[in-house]
């Protein structure tokens, strides 16, 4: 019989991993690929089951008192995930972003229920950070803080890490040598990388970055198209010491790998999916890896 879930959270795991004969055969390369898809829930990307994690951790400890409010400084996905997240879980949202953010985005939040503050547009997002940390303090409301909050690579090393684990690990050796994964908040990648890590050294953890933005490399920070990475900035909750080396995609490259992975292998994947699979597949065409992973954190729709 089907199971009968009792929240739709509990639906978006475990995530698949699927190999991709058909976009490694249309590259004409040699070897294996494969991609973990981590994007089912509502927003289509990872941030969905992140926000749900990252609200069941802070609940576990006592963090977060039921029916506290949770604040947030976010206007993208990730707001949108919390919002749905938090107003399911009896919570009301709060979210903090600059007066200039787009109307569109705050009217569709407003819509799901959130309520939105405005910070001066002069202090970015450091000033919509600012705000919700006071605003949290003095109203005694819950700061989620995705990007320098634990909880964030916390859940990756509990739910996508040990996930990875499961499925790659063949008689005490791994069926890939790398794991290609997208950076943005870089909850997954020091979550994923720090358990892979602790199981085995012989797969390599690989940041992957916009050539436009390249924050991890210490290189120029400027606007690039693969929305969910590349914030310009390196996240507190980044990692570096399990991450082996960082590979810089541009726009193009990433949209043109999501566009072609959809006509060979018939998956919708965001341009952030797309930067993941092309590091994974030149990693694969250099020579440098025989077997490899990439980690999808986003979709399109079609």
């Amino acid at each position: 019989m089907p199971n009968i879930y009792p929240n739709f959270y509990q639906t978006l795991l475990p995530c698949p991993i699927v190999e991709l004969r058909g976009y490694l055969a249309d590259c004409g390369l040699r070897g294996r690929l494969y991609a973990y898809l981590d994007f089912n829930g509502a927003t289509g990307t990872a941030r969905d089951s992140l926000a749900e994690g990252m609200l069941a951790l802070a609940a576990e400890r006592h963090g977060l008192l039921p029916g506290q409010p949770i604040i947030e400084a976010s206007s993208g996905t990730f707001a949108t995930a919390l919002t749905l997240a938090g107003l399911t879980a009896g919570h009301p949202v709060v979210l903090v972003m600059p007066e200039d953010a787009p109307a569109l985005r705050q009217e569709g939040l407003l819509r799901m229920g959130a309520k939105i503050l405005h910070s001066p547009t002069r202090s970015g997002l450091q000033g919509a950070r600012t705000m919700a940390e006071k605003t949290a303090a003095e109203k005694g409301w819950y700061y989620m803080n995705w990007l320098a909050n634990d909880d964030n690579p916390e859940y990756h090393r509990r739910v996508t890490g040990p996930a990875i684990v499961r499925s790659i690990a063949r008689e005490n050796t791994s069926l890939v040598d790398t794991i290609t994964i997208g950076v943005g908040s870089a909850g997954t990648i020091t979550g994923v990388g720090e358990t892979i890590k602790g199981w085995t050294n012989d797969v390599r953890i690989v940041a992957v970055e916009p050539y436009e933005s390249q924050a991890l490399a210490g290189g120029f920070i400027g606007n690039h198209g693969i929305p969910e990475i590349g914030f310009g900035f390196v996240p507190k909750n980044f990692n570096s010491y399990v991450v082996d080396n960082v590979a810089s995609v541009s726009t193009t490259d990433a949209t043109r790998a999501a566009q072609r992975v959809l006509r060979t292998d018939g998956i919708p994947a965001a341009p952030s999916a797309g930067a993941a699979l092309h590091a994974a597949a030149q990693l694969i065409a250099n020579g440098t890896s025989r077997s490899a992973l990439a980690i999808f954190s986003g979709r399109t729709t079609i």
